[in-house]
């Protein structure tokens, strides 16, 4: 078997993340705020989310970035993601190799690792998790398509676990960094998956474990003592320093904001833009660009206006995505150019397929038969171009930005229905295929995450069927040699663009603000807040 090496230079297939953003400072550690003296141990941290994390589950269908912040504390993965060096580094794993075709990767586990009821993490604990994961593949939609053409996982002895793929697979290590892939316990997978939400009997290898959880109000995770297992980029590898974490669901940004500058709060998530300069005198900012796909229009193309090409095209067209990012964030989100963000490894612009230009909204909606009635909203045989948009509505930059939207579309005759919601909502309306468009937006450290999106074999919640965009999406994942990855990353970017699959509007910036006297809130490498093992707080 030809050995790779699991170093991003080492691995052609793995350097494809080499490219990742620049961090925000020196080391995971110190990425976030700064110290001012030696690390307290002790004291508790009361971090406002915006939204319910809905699932304890890993995998399991939760609320996206306040999801992950809790899981993160909770469950270990077997590689870790450094954000400054950008490179996959040991974690439960110390370490792995791939085979010359990027269909098997073996990895050598630590021997002192162990899960939070005491019991050692082993070779049959991974191997249950991501035979679990693969059972119940229609539960965990997210995590689907990373185990794209999985054969097996064997366990080779109680510290070695080789897991084999039919077909290439060289984005898998990556995708093992993330929370959704992080490590549990044998017997976590013998509880119902949809049972797991609850956390109830579920066991991870984190620095916390879970302690209360009452829905939409609160979550308090403790201090797990005997935690030893950080990656070695964190200042404290050890038992965090903080007695325990109490997440708090304050669903409106401005209420976050205030509950911070008052001191009610330590951390809040989903910051407002506009709020920086303000959460700036009261504590630090800690920000960094979002690799994955950018904030815009997803259609669903099974629906039967925005099935058409033509009104895909014309709709891109009346949209003036300068004027949505100046009304609803600020100038440090870039436009979008692509449906990938430019601090993603492989993006590619692809913005001459895009730019507001009314005539040709006209133009394109009018070949497709849709035309001016008395109120100005268009008509084909008696039906109206009105749309179904579908967004989470727990964030006023995306409220603004989506009535920016709204008021343009209405200016080229199309009618926009703005259906917004809380996490759950949005969900099983997603899901269920019950909308013409999705406002959203999605972080990932690997641009693979377009196979999740659109692939046959990922989410595919758009129900697009394009033999030739899932060939690329098939071959970018067989390439072994970064080159050559990119360029049909390339060719995939361009297919989306020019059959407007989606319009980029803007990109992403992830944003967590903190009190004055918290330290070592870090972002990780997919801009998500990240293990919290170092995070401290001044003495009072």
């Amino acid at each position: 078997m030809s050995i790779r090496r699991a170093t991003l230079g080492a691995g052609a297939a793995l350097a494809a993340i080499a490219v990742l953003l620049s961090a925000c400072s020196t080391g995971p550690a110190a990425s976030g705020t700064p110290p001012t003296g030696e690390p307290v141990s002790g004291g508790r941290l009361t971090y406002a989310l915006s939204t319910d994390p809905l699932s304890f589950n890993p995998s399991g269908n939760n609320a996206g970035n306040d999801s992950w912040t809790v899981t993160r504390q909770l469950f270990d993965s077997l590689l870790y993601l450094d954000p400054n060096s950008k490179k996959l580094e040991p974690w439960l794993a110390k370490s792995w190799s791939s085979n010359a075709d990027a269909t098997a990767f073996t990895f050598e586990l630590r021997d002192d690792a162990t899960f939070s009821d005491g019991s050692k993490v082993t070779a049959n604990d991974v191997k249950a998790t991501f035979d679990d994961l693969v059972a119940n593949k229609a539960k965990s939609p997210g995590t689907a398509s990373f185990f794209s053409g999985y054969r097996t996982t064997d366990a080779v002895d109680a510290d070695t676990v080789t897991v084999r793929f039919s077909t290439p697979n060289a984005a898998f290590p990556a995708n093992t960094a993330g929370v959704m892939l992080g490590i549990v316990s044998q017997a976590t997978t013998r509880i119902p998956y949809d049972e797991r939400a609850t956390g109830k009997g579920v066991v991870g290898s984190g620095p916390f474990v879970l302690q209360n959880y009452t829905k939409d109000v609160s979550t308090t995770l403790v201090r797990r003592p005997d935690y030893a297992g950080a990656p070695a980029g964190f200042a404290t590898t050890g038992a965090a320093h903080l007695d325990a974490i109490d997440f708090t669901v304050v669903p409106e940004s401005t209420v976050r904001s205030g509950s911070l500058t008052s001191g009610s709060v330590d951390v809040i998530n989903g910051v407002d833009p506009t709020a920086v300069g303000e959460l700036e005198g009261a504590g630090t900012v800690v920000s960094r660009s979002t690799p994955g796909y950018v904030n815009g229009l997803y259609f669903n193309v099974s629906r039967p206006a925005t099935g058409d090409l033509a009104v895909r095209r014309g709709i891109a067209h009346a949209v003036d995505a300068g004027q949505i990012r100046d009304t609803a964030v600020t100038d440090e989100f870039a436009v979008g150019t692509s449906i990938l963000s430019a601090a993603t490894p492989g993006w590619s612009d692809q913005s001459s397929w895009f730019g507001f230009d009314a005539a040709t909204a006209g133009r394109d909606l009018d070949s497709a038969g849709w035309v001016a009635g008395p109120d100005g909203i268009r008509a084909k045989d008696g039906n109206r171009l009105s749309l179904k948009l579908i967004y989470m509505n727990t964030s006023g930059q995306t409220q603004s930005a989506v009535e920016v939207l709204q008021q343009q579309l209405r200016a080229a005759g199309v009618e926009l229905v703005l259906s917004g919601g809380a996490a759950p909502d949005f969900l099983a309306a997603w899901q269920s295929g019950a909308f013409d468009a999705a406002w959203i937006a999605g972080g990932a450290s690997d641009p693979d995450i377009l196979r999740t999106v659109y692939s046959a074999s990922g989410t595919n919640f758009y129900k697009v069927k394009d033999p030739t965009l899932d060939g690329l999406l098939t071959r970018q994942l067989a390439s072994v040699d970064q080159a050559v990855r990119f360029g049909v990353l390339a060719d995939v970017q361009k297919r989306i663009a020019e059959q407007y699959y989606q319009v980029p509007v803007y990109e992403n910036t992830g944003i967590v603000a903190t009190a004055r006297g918290v330290h070592g809130v870090v972002l990780g490498a997919d801009s998500r807040p990240d293990l919290l093992v170092g995070a401290w707080k001044d003495p009072t």
